[in-house]
Parts: C-alpha cells; structure tokens; sequence
C-alpha cells in the first residue's frame, strides 16, 4: 500500500524546509562535503560539526544505509538532522538498492523511535554518488511504504509519522518524481 496522504513530492532546497527532522545525504566520516551534506552544515553551523565528530570518535565511520540523530543547531526551521550515508552507485549488482533502501527506512525508524512527526528527505545518491534517479525515487517510495505497512500493521500510532516529505533541488527530479508517483 502506498500511503500518499503521508508522502509529499516538493521542489526546494531542503534546508528551508519547516519540519522538525531534515534527512543528510551524508558521507561516512559525516564531516561534511558537497551538495545537500555541506548545506546543511552551513545552515546548522560548527556546532554540528563538532557533534558529528564525537559521534565518528566513538562509532570510527558510519557504515551506508545506517541512521544517526543530531540537533539542527542554529537552523530555526528544524529541530533534528538525521545523517544516513547512501551508497555509491557501481552498477547496482554491490548491494546498492538494499542500502539505499536502508537509508530511507532506518531514518523513518529513528525519527518514529524519537517521536519526531515530520521529517523531509532529499534524494539520497543521486548526486555525487550516481544512483540513477528513477530507480533511487521508486526504492524511496518502497522503503517508506514498507516502514509504515510495518508499523502499521504493529499497531503502532501513525499519526507519529504525520508527513514525509521527498524534496528535490532539481527540476527534472521534482518533474519525475511527481510522474513517478502517479504512476505507481
């Protein structure tokens, strides 16, 4: 079951987002880099920075498809940052779709695990990484489907999970997304 009351397809930059959760399209050292990672440095400021590098001191590196929760610090439009490393694209026969799928799953459930109701992903690989769009947009539908068919038939309260936000920067991803999930 596709639940499209909870999942909503934006064109934005994700760190303008009002929600209280934002999804890092992060890199295992979570230090930072390009793209979606190094904006939401900027905008949540050292303090994130510093945090990230205690939670890499104690864990070494955080492993593609794994989840972790930070304040946003100085963003005012957000509360939490959960960091997930996507993998690197290599011609999909490496394990990608399952940790991408991972990404998408282990940050719903973290953000379900802290009470968090409204979290927005960006696409998550897709940059630098090159996981090709339509097949990381149909894994994402998947995976949150399958968190909430999970949860739900848990009996546990989705309301918890109020609105899951997709936000592409770029216009053709907001463009197929849209066709996408009309499609499926």
């Amino acid at each position: 079951m596709i639940y499209r009351d909870k999942i909503f397809i934006k064109k934005g930059d994700i760190t303008l987002e009002f929600c209280e959760a934002i999804v890092n399209a992060a890199n295992s050292s979570l230090s930072g880099g390009g793209g979606v990672d190094g904006a939401i440095h900027k905008a949540c400021g050292h303090r994130l920075s510093e945090k990230c590098g205690e939670i890499i001191s104690k864990i070494g590196f955080l492993p593609p498809g794994e989840a972790v929760l930070t304040p946003a610090y100085d963003m005012k439009n957000v509360k939490y940052i959960i960091h997930t490393v996507g993998p690197i694209w290599r011609g999909g026969k490496n394990g990608e779709a399952q940790k991408l799928y991972n990404c998408y799953f282990n940050s719903l459930k973290l953000a379900f695990e802290n009470k968090i109701k409204t979290i927005a992903f960006p696409a998550i690989s897709t940059g630098v990484y090159g996981y090709p769009f339509k097949e990381a947009f149909s894994i994402s539908i998947k995976a949150i489907s399958d968190f909430l068919n999970k949860y739900g038939a848990l009996n546990f309260d989705l309301q918890l999970l109020g609105q899951i936000s997709l936000v592409y920067y770029e216009d053709y991803m907001y463009r197929e997304a849209l066709k996408e999930l009309e499609a499926v």
